[in-house]
Formats: C-alpha cells, sequence, structure tokens
C-alpha cells in the first residue's frame, strides 16, 4: 500500500458509528479478532486504516447462523471516509488494544469487499486536501464560538482535578482556517453521524463553514448571519 499514490489497494477498511474528521482525534477500545490483527499489522508497519461511517448496520459482527465465518448481511457504510494512523496503542490485556488515532486524509471508496471473517478491505482514491482559506469576517463568530467553548471546557477541567482527561482541542490550533475550524466544531455538536458525513464529505472548506455557522445560529449559539 503506497500512501503517496493518489489511489489505495485493499486498505482494511473499520467501519464505526461515528464520523472521523481530518486533523481529529479518535480513541477506539479493540477486542474483536478482526480488528486485533488488522490494527496490529497496520501499527507494526506503520500505514493506516480507513474508518467510514455505517449507514446501516453495526459495529460488532454478528454472526449469520447459516454462513459460517461471515457477518450478517445488510452493513453498508458511506464511500466517503478518512485515514486513521494510529499515534497511540496500549496492550492493557490479553485480547483487548487501546488505542488512539488521528485522521489524515480523506478518501473516496471505488471498491470493497468483506472477507471471510468479516474484515473489510477496499481499493480507495484519496481526495484533495482541505485548501487554505482565510475565515471571512462574517463568520468569524465561528472562531470566536470555537475559542470561548474550548476554553470554558478547559476551567472546568481543571476546576475538577480529574487528571488524564483529554483537552477539547489539540496544537496546532488553526483559528483562522475555515477547514479546521468547521472540522472542531462538527466534532464538537450534537449531531448525528448522517449530518457529520454530509459536513465531512464536502469538497468546500468554506461551505462546510457556512452551515456550521447556521446550525450554530438553529441552535441558539451564534448570531445567525
Amino acid at each position: 500500500m503506497d500512501s503517496s499514490s493518489s489511489t489505495l489497494v485493499q486498505l482494511p477498511l473499520f467501519p464505526l458509528n461515528t464520523v472521523l474528521f481530518p486533523g481529529g482525534w479518535l480513541p477506539l477500545q479493540i477486542f474483536e479478532v478482526r480488528y486485533l490483527d488488522m490494527v496490529a499489522r497496520c501499527h507494526r508497519r506503520g500505514e493506516p486504516f480507513g474508518v467510514v461511517a455505517l449507514s446501516r448496520g453495526s459495529e460488532v459482527r454478528r454472526p449469520a447462523p447459516d454462513r459460517d465465518g461471515e457477518t450478517a448481511p445488510g452493513d453498508a457504510f458511506f464511500p466517503v471516509g478518512t485515514l486513521a494512523r494510529i499515534e497511540e496503542l496500549r496492550r492493557p490485556q490479553p485480547g483487548l488494544m487501546i488505542i488512539r488515532c488521528l485522521g489524515t486524509r480523506r478518501f473516496r471508496v471505488q471498491r470493497s469487499e468483506q472477507q471471510r471473517y468479516g474484515l473489510w478491505v477496499g481499493d480507495v482514491e484519496l481526495l484533495s486536501e482541505d485548501t487554505p482559506v482565510a475565515v471571512p469576517p462574517d463568520l468569524d463568530q465561528a472562531r470566536v464560538g470555537l475559542q470561548d467553548l474550548a476554553r470554558n471546557i478547559e476551567h472546568s477541567i481543571c476546576a475538577s482535578g480529574e487528571t488524564g482527561v483529554d483537552l477539547p482541542l489539540h496544537q496546532p490550533h488553526r483559528w483562522d482556517d475555515c477547514g479546521w475550524l468547521a472540522n472542531r466544531w462538527c466534532e464538537m455538536l450534537p449531531l448525528g453521524p448522517d449530518a457529520k458525513q454530509r459536513l465531512m464529505a464536502l469538497d468546500s472548506p468554506l461551505l462546510r463553514l457556512e452551515l456550521v455557522v447556521d446550525l450554530l445560529g438553529q441552535m441558539g449559539l451564534a448570531t445567525p448571519r
């Protein structure tokens, strides 16, 4: 698998009930054999796997009664996903991995297949990374609002005295970049996976942020444009 190419062949896919955005962090507890093997292999080789949001079905494999070794029919996922790079991996006990992944590049699944023991793999086309776009004045409320929200959460964590709690935003902060700002809001807003998927799949970072600001206005979190 050559990540420098615009196409990745036989990329391991991890269908989840969540959406991973570029630049976002994803913690996972891995206990199914198909994913234990896949994650160990990716970590050993320094290769990513692909996170795709489920459009139908379950994260956990459900054995089909009439087809040994395969999952129950009906699972499906959206065609646009995000590469996940394993940044941390721990094995607290046999049969359990705790990993922390960073979302990197978006991709579109061109072809996929489910292997005998339930692991999905696909040939995927890498999509262009977001072009840096400065936040225009009429959308600056999104920057100010996210800075205030992050500051309040950090203060609450510090006041509680809790340790080992991840802060809501990770460095580097790119406050004046539409794509980064929109992605971080999408992660924090109480939106369903379908809505987050639609926003993640948009190629225009400016349009993504415009829609986020509209959502903030609908939720009473910002002044509507």
